[in-house]
């Protein structure tokens, strides 16, 4: 059983533990149509028990999902982290930003500071992202992140697509690694102004 949660740091973000104040933000995204792809909308008490879920993962598995927030105001935009739930094949890196918070970089910021701890910290050597075929936007991110489609991982279901993650060496000093470094730091310039669809 862990007895803290890390809290990790980025140019913009603060990640920590999701708390019981966080709820209501986690609770208006899971129950509306942004939570399509990820088994929802839920009712007020299936999102409740996925909340509890989130928090009791931590003391299962001594890893889950962090809440991030806004380094400057502390609100929340979302959350991301390691996830393992009963019956998913291998663990996962998932992440999902608040409707009205998406398409400004922080899920990337978020995931690529998350990877890079459960890579160091914990110690994997892989990781995969569940991301159902439909959600154009979670592709985008992953491929961003320099994950390739896996058809011969196991699925959850059979009707998600399974992302891997480069491995922790694949990832060192790589091209990669320097672009979505780069990516971030546009995100994080007040004066630039991404064109086109939001995409985290």
């Amino acid at each position: 059983m862990i007895t803290s949660i890390p809290v990790l740091e980025t140019s913009r973000l603060v990640l920590r533990g999701p708390e019981p104040q966080d709820y209501p933000d986690f609770k208006a995204t899971f129950t509306s149509y942004r939570a399509r792809f990820m088994g929802g909308p839920l009712n007020a008490y299936e999102s409740w028990m996925l909340y509890a879920a989130e928090i009791g993962h931590w003391q299962i598995r001594g890893y889950g999902m962090w809440m991030i927030h806004d380094k400057l105001t502390d609100e929340t935009l979302g959350m991301a982290g390691g996830w393992k739930p009963a019956r998913w094949p291998e663990a996962e890196i998932a992440w999902v930003i608040w409707p009205d918070r998406a398409g400004k970089g922080y899920a990337l910021e978020a995931t690529h500071a998350v990877r890079a701890h459960l890579y160091a910290d914990k110690g994997w050597d892989t990781a995969v992202s569940y991301i159902d075929p439909k959600n154009l936007d979670s592709i985008r991110l992953a491929e961003r992140l320099g994950a390739v489609k896996d058809p011969s991982a196991a699925t959850i279901d059979g009707n998600d697509a399974v992302y891997r993650h480069p491995a922790p060496a694949e990832l060192k000093g790589s091209q990669l690694a320097h672009g979505i470094e780069m990516e971030i730091s546009h995100y994080a310039d007040p004066l630039f102004k991404p064109k086109g669809w939001a995409i985290d």
